[in-house]
């Protein structure tokens, strides 16, 4: 680096360097300082130790909420990243019409998360609502998704597929840098559809799919806006459901329902803790499972 170059530099840079040490880092370091005291916004913090982490570890509400978390991210995330590749590998064949099918397929994710929480008790309301008229249609009676504690997170994890579009087009980016050459070699060899896409497409995205996976377990490990909005609302008691509240909003009712700051930010560094213990376990198992074209 030429010492003439760093000056222009950190003055472009700083602007994003005083937005992130004011409204990042900063608040990060003071939440574990609250989570560390008892403190209801009213009265100044009083310092209690390690005591809101013990109240976590006997909190059955919370690990209820977990529980629901993980649940929903282990179904939710597989199925999203399969759905995205399913309709990435269709774009990709699509020639010139892809460029209309990606407008449809990411229109769903300039939805405000708050409308989609309405738009699901709207699709899933009782026997009403569209999708069990639907399921009707063909002979089926459908569930009560949104009373039933059941079929709640199944009825969440369908309407988050609607947001897959951000997805399709990295991993379209990614399924168009594939050498053509490699599939051509492969249809010599005999193989089919299913062998070119285990054998070929998969790993040449890998890192892509990596990515994906990675970016979208952490989304849905702070999973909060559409369930919230949808059973957890203000003034919303009729659809309020235990099965509906994940982690995230268990956190939000904590701090802003019940003015228990120091709680709820020991519960925040929790969560903080186990994304970073499940995403270092992805990037260290992805070693052996991801390739990358640049790799001798």
């Amino acid at each position: 680096m030429r010492r003439g170059d760093l000056a222009p530099a950190m003055l472009f840079l700083l602007p994003w360097l005083i937005g992130f040490l004011v409204f990042t880092a900063w608040p990060v370091v003071y939440t574990f300082y609250l989570s560390l005291t008892d403190y209801d916004v009213i009265n100044d913090p009083a310092f209690v130790g390690l005591d809101n982490y013990r109240q976590v570890a006997q909190d059955s509400a919370a690990r209820r909420a977990m529980s629901n978390t993980l649940y929903y991210t282990v179904i939710q995330v597989p199925l999203y990243v399969l759905v995205s590749l399913g309709l990435a590998m269709l774009l990709n064949q699509a020639g010139r019409a892809s460029g209309f099918f990606r407008t449809v397929f990411f229109l769903p994710n300039m939805t405000p998360p708050v409308a989609t929480g309405v738009l699901l008790l709207f699709l899933f309301y009782g026997q009403n609502g569209l999708v069990n008229e639907a399921l009707g249609w063909v002979g089926i009676d459908g569930p009560n998704w949104t009373s039933d504690p059941r079929w709640v997170k199944p009825g969440l994890i369908l309407m988050s597929l609607l947001s897959v579009g951000g997805s399709v087009i990295i991993l379209l980016a990614a399924l168009r840098n594939v050498p053509e050459e490699l599939y051509d070699a492969a249809r010599v060899d005999g193989a089919g559809f299913l062998r070119r896409t285990w054998s070929v497409t998969v790993p040449m995205i890998s890192g892509s799919l990596l990515f994906v996976f990675i970016v979208n377990t952490i989304a849905a490990l702070q999973s909060f806006t559409e369930a919230y909005t949808a059973f957890f609302g203000v003034g919303n008691t009729t659809y309020r459901n235990d099965a509906a509240e994940f982690y995230v909003i268990h956190v939000f009712r904590q701090a802003f329902e019940f003015l228990q700051m120091g709680y709820a930010s020991a519960l925040a560094w929790v969560l903080f803790v186990v994304i970073m213990i499940i995403t270092a376990f992805q990037l260290l198992v992805s070693r052996r499972l991801v390739f990358y074209q640049g790799d001798q």
